[in-house]
């Protein structure tokens, strides 16, 4: 998760191809989180890398930030691309790995062997080998049943609401979500969750700012105040959940296996996100491995800690 605004795009780093470099860790030297985790490791093996910013950083239009949809068609074409590069000397065979958003991102790309499967792309007939998940995002929690009711959409909207709302960055990550929701389906209204003044701060500053600049805005501006920006009782819910089941991973068998790793102490993307997505894709027949990290892991020292395993 780097931002949603066009200037937030990993790729826009003075020097981006380098190994994970963390804002909040002591060697972060950026304003943002940018570069490939074990991009050295990988490179030594003999292994063509390719990551992308996502649509609408750096480039042209809003980006869909956690529209998972979106996210993994990004890192499929982006495949592709390197393929069609011949002086890359790849190969067809793919593996897609990401942490966070970038997590969250394979898991779609996992789940949409149609989309791998196209003829007339860059690239016809990638081989997908599997995908490794660090911290992966699954907001699909409805999603083991189509049929969504009004009681069950309010109690989950307002619930998520109220779950990422402990501290200022949660926050920021959940609004964002909400953001870039709206921005995958214009139908919805952003006044529908939130108020008047909540909506247009969100805008302004989802238009504007960086991840952690835009935890910074809100904190300074606004205190533990944050909060108020949600509506006591949002409307329009059903609608939401619909859009959010449309833009996440597909309910449907893994194109390959998936491994998922985790820390017991992330707050930011709560663990139980990753095991309800092994449980409704084993039920499927999918192939899902899921895996606790030694020792008491947050969301920002799951990178580190998880290289060796799946290295």
């Amino acid at each position: 998760t780097t931002g949603s605004a066009q200037k937030c795009g990993t790729s826009q780093i003075l020097n981006p191809a380098v190994a994970l470099n963390e804002y909040f860790l002591l060697n972060g030297n950026s304003w943002t989180d940018y570069g490939i985790p074990a991009l050295d490791e990988f490179i030594q093996e003999g292994y063509v890398l390719v990551a992308t910013d996502y649509q609408g950083l750096g480039g042209g239009g809003k980006h869909q930030y956690s529209v998972a949809g979106s996210n993994g068609r990004d890192a499929i074409n982006a495949v592709r691309v390197a393929y069609n590069l011949k002086e890359t000397g790849a190969n067809k065979k793919m593996l897609i790995f990401g942490w966070s958003q970038g997590g969250g991102a394979t898991l779609a790309a996992a789940g949409i062997a149609h989309y791998i499967n196209q003829t007339g792309t860059a690239s016809d007939n990638l081989e997908a080998l599997g995908f490794v998940t660090l911290a992966p995002d699954y907001f699909a929690r409805l999603a083991s049943s189509r049929q969504l009711h009004q009681a069950t959409t309010d109690k989950f909207i307002a619930a998520g609401s109220s779950q990422f709302s402990h501290n200022v960055f949660d926050f920021t990550h959940s609004t964002m979500f909400f953001w870039e929701t709206q921005a995958a389906f214009p139908h919805l209204k952003l006044t529908d969750l939130f108020t008047e003044e909540g909506a247009k701060v969100v805008d302004t500053i989802y238009s504007n700012k960086c991840m952690h600049v835009a935890s910074d805005t809100f904190s300074f501006l606004y205190g533990s105040n944050f909060k108020s920006f949600f509506k006591q009782t949002p409307i329009n819910t059903l609608a939401w959940a619909n859009a959010l089941l449309e833009g996440n991973v597909p309910l449907v068998k893994p194109a390959a296996p998936v491994m998922i790793y985790f820390g017991d102490k992330d707050t930011t993307i709560p663990p139980v996100m990753g095991k309800i997505y092994q449980d409704q894709m084993c039920k499927l027949g999918g192939n899902v491995g899921r895996m606790q990290l030694p020792g008491e892991q947050s969301h920002f020292t799951t990178p580190g800690v998880t290289q060796p395993f799946y290295l």
